[in-house]
């Protein structure tokens, strides 16, 4: 039950964070850019320009970070205003509805269309509707290569209840800082040892690809889920406790969006030398694994962080927009179809693999992405989330928001 007193603390549940729409379309075009750059050679074409290209895979970490950002708040914030978390059932059917039909259109065409997949089995099949390549086999079909991480992502929102309940306990119990902090810290601990020793472990006895399971990403979920927790810190106010140095952090980056993407690039910049592993098909050491890791989960924050804030000042308004928060709408669908367009385009035109026209590759890809993935926004992810209230009831005891809040993807 919501009472004056927790309305008083200024905490919601679901507040809208309109730049974050937006920042997803930055993220997917990160991937197509990467992408596009390795299947036209620009990693190795253009000295540190290409090795820059080769790292515009953070978009993965962006895509990371919202996700344990827009899932974890709403629990820090119920919990803050002593309101049970939501039914996880519906959680579960809210996160199917979000990711599975377009991906299921996606293999579909894939499979079917791609003359190097047309051989696949039911096996393949069933590997790539269930999403379990990546722990089946070391190898994902032509035009589905991008989805390992949109396995991770899934193993990331079954897994999110349980790590809500040990970061919180059980209901009724107010929320405890520092109790979340150790649940975070034990979440990058786990991904630092899955790094540095359980891959190569597990790599000798698996036929997967354990360097591409949820353990090993769990850093940047926490990264997430660390902002979700100091956002609704700084929302409740000095009575609510937690570390304010966090808090007032928080607040001097978020003002200053410069400074977010400034440290970010920088970031970046360090993440396409040597220290992050090499640029090319190479297997990274434990420790390049690592690095490349850390540094992707503070970039994702940076930028994450550059867009909590309301649209009040440049930035901000500009990434409220009407065009590119609709271009973060269409971004799961982007992020989905962009490699058999891809795939098309290099052989509808005749492009060679790795024989450069990046650019004119890059255009065609964006452009045929955009249209391809506004028809599939339209037809099949805005008629599939209608479904989401499907048999829900109304509840007394779920408190009133103002906005709704971004969704992953």
């Amino acid at each position: 039950m919501v009472t004056a007193e927790d309305r008083s603390r200024g905490v919601e549940v679901a507040p809208e964070f309109p730049v974050l729409d937006s920042l997803r379309a930055v993220g997917a075009l990160a991937v197509l850019t990467t992408h596009v750059a390795f299947q036209s050679g620009a990693y190795v074409r253009n000295g540190s320009w290409g090795d820059l290209l080769s790292r515009l895979d953070v978009g993965v970490a962006i895509f990371f970070v919202l996700s344990g950002f827009l899932l974890g708040r709403p629990h820090f914030a119920r919990r803050m205003l002593d309101v049970a978390p939501p039914p996880t059932g519906r959680y579960y059917w809210k996160r199917v509805l979000r990711i599975y039909p377009v991906y299921v259109v996606t293999v579909v065409l894939a499979l079917s269309l791609i003359p190097e997949n047309r051989s696949a089995g039911v096996a393949e099949w069933a590997r790539s509707l269930t999403l379990t390549d990546i722990y089946l086999t070391g190898s994902l079909p032509q035009g589905l290569t991008q989805m390992w991480s949109l396995a991770v992502e899934v193993s990331f929102y079954a897994v999110l209840p349980l790590l809500m309940l040990l970061a919180l306990g059980r209901t009724h119990r107010r929320l405890r800082p520092a109790r979340v902090g150790i649940v975070l810290a034990a979440m990058v601990a786990v991904s630092c040892w899955w790094h540095l020793q359980l891959v190569a472990t597990l790599g000798t006895h698996s036929d997967g690809s354990p360097a591409q399971w949820l353990p090993a990403y769990l850093s940047w979920f926490a990264v997430g889920l660390a902002l979700a927790l100091a956002d609704v810190l700084r929302q409740a106010g000095p009575t609510a406790g937690g570390p304010r140095r966090a808090t007032r952090l928080l607040e001097a980056l978020e003002g200053s969006p410069g400074v977010c993407w400034a440290l970010a690039l920088g970031l970046m910049l360090v993440a396409s030398t040597p220290v992050a592993g090499p640029t090319l098909l190479y297997v990274a050491t434990d420790a390049e694994a690592l690095t490349k890791s850390l540094l992707y989960a503070v970039i994702g924050g940076l930028v994450v962080v550059s867009g909590l804030r309301p649209p009040a000042g440049g930035y901000a308004r500009l990434m409220s927009a009407r065009l590119p928060r609709h271009l973060g709408h269409v971004s799961y669908s982007v992020f989905c179809l962009h490699l058999p367009i891809l795939y098309f385009v290099m052989e509808g035109i005749g492009f060679e693999l790795f024989g450069g026209h990046t650019w004119q590759i890059w255009a065609l890809t964006v452009t045929l992405s955009l249209a391809a993935s506004e028809v599939a926004y339209r037809v099949v992810e805005r008629p599939a989330m209608r479904l989401r209230n499907l048999g829900r009831r109304g509840s007394s005891s779920a408190p009133r928001t103002r906005h709704r809040a971004a969704t992953t993807r």
